[in-house]
Parts: structure tokens; C-alpha cells; sequence
């Protein structure tokens, strides 16, 4: 595994599409299990899966963020689920905010 990314080696089932050629690269995603129902979000610059981290949470119509705890649980590449914590349609900033770590609000412009 290298920056996320896992080697594989691929067959392909029936006659070969047009223009295939041995050696060819191609990208796809792996499923490993599939989650119904589930509250998620983008990745955010820190936190790991079953953590509890803070994230600001849009508030103010836009124009400020509170600091909301918020459980993790599973991830993938891209997502994490969210167990605790916001509520579906609740905006988030995932970017890394570390340095206003000492403030539970923000003023957003």
C-alpha cells in the first residue's frame, strides 16, 4: 500500500474491450463492506476513525462556526461516519483548524 492506494491484479470476465493491451492501468474502487443508513462527512485534516474529535460546525447563517465534539466511527478513503455528535445537514469545516485550537468559536467572513 503507498499513499492509500493498493495493487491488485485484475481479471477480466468475457471478450476484452476494445483497445485493451497487456499491462494496461486501471483505477477502481474496492469494496469491503457497504453501510445503509449512515450520518457522514468528508475526511477532516485530523482525526482518526473510532475518535472523538472537535470540528466547527457552521453557525450564525454562515457567518461563524461553534466548536462541536463529535465521535467517529468507520472510514473510508474519502468519508467517515459520524456517530455522535452532528446531525444531518449540519455543515462542517474539515480543513485543518489547529491554530484556533484555544477558541470554541469563529467569526467566518
Amino acid at each position: 500500500m503507498l499513499n492509500g492506494t493498493v495493487t491488485v491484479d485484475v481479471a477480466l470476465a468475457g471478450a476484452l474491450p476494445k483497445g485493451a493491451r497487456p499491462d494496461l492501468s486501471v483505477e477502481g474502487t474496492i469494496e469491503l463492506e457497504r453501510l445503509d443508513d449512515v450520518l457522514y462527512v468528508g475526511r477532516p485534516a485530523f482525526g482518526q476513525e473510532q475518535s472523538v474529535v472537535g470540528l466547527f460546525r457552521l453557525a450564525d447563517e454562515g457567518q461563524g462556526a461553534v466548536r462541536v465534539q463529535v465521535k467517529l466511527g468507520r472510514s473510508s478513503v474519502n468519508t467517515v461516519e459520524i456517530l455522535d455528535g452532528l446531525q444531518a445537514g449540519d455543515q462542517v469545516i474539515l480543513s485543518d483548524t489547529s491554530a484556533w485550537d484555544a477558541f470554541d468559536r469563529l467569526r467566518l467572513n
